[in-house]
């Protein structure tokens, strides 16, 4: 078994010499808009697949798949001559899909995109459910305990029912310090 390594770098010298013998050696006109993109080789290098785009429409790229099959005699001898190792690999010519995921890809950003900016434009118009800021600050906070301790103040000096003297408290004391049961009812 051959590494990854060499295989690797056999893959690279394939795109290198397909892509000289089909600009100076195959004379078709049918690969005229014809790049090649990558190779990639076996680990037994054995078998090599070589990716290419084509520019045009769907007939520029069936009459290139075609034109392409009939000239793998003559490139698959011309990668033989020019690596020199034992086996030359059999050559398997691919369409390169990596221009229309691209496109997918592009196509699919701007629809976030898109839906990004509808959903900060709604966020421009919209208003709190509840206060502005939820929470309040330290000095509110201290400010509120104030003001309800100063009327909780003001309202046990001005009520005189609920207020209890000395000597209430001692009338309800059994002289122990225990509340008295006979005779009082506390309610």
């Amino acid at each position: 078994m051959a590494d990854s390594a060499r295989a690797r770098r056999l893959a690279k010298r394939i795109v290198a010499i397909v892509a000289t013998e089909l600009e100076h050696q195959v004379k078709d006109p049918r690969l005229a808009m014809l790049t090649v993109t990558a190779a990639t080789v076996t680990p037994d290098l054995r078998d090599a697949i070589v990716y290419y785009t084509v520019y045009g429409d769907d007939n520029d790229q069936t009459s290139t798949a075609m034109a392409l099959a009939s000239a793998n005699g003559v490139l698959r001898s011309a990668v033989g001559k020019q690596t020199g190792i034992k086996f030359t690999p059999t050559l398997e010519f691919r369409t390169d899909r990596v221009p229309e995921t691209s496109q997918q890809i592009e196509a699919l950003l701007a629809a976030a995109k898109a839906a990004d900016a509808a959903v900060a434009e709604q966020a421009a118009g919209a208003v709190y459910a509840g206060e502005a800021d939820p929470y309040r600050s330290p000095r509110e906070v201290q400010q509120d305990i104030d003001d309800t301790l100063a009327a909780d103040a003001g309202a046990g000096e001005s009520d005189d029912d609920d207020s209890h003297s000395d000597d209430d408290v001692a009338d309800d004391d059994d002289g122990n310090g225990h509340p008295a049961t006979e005779g009082a009812i506390h309610r």
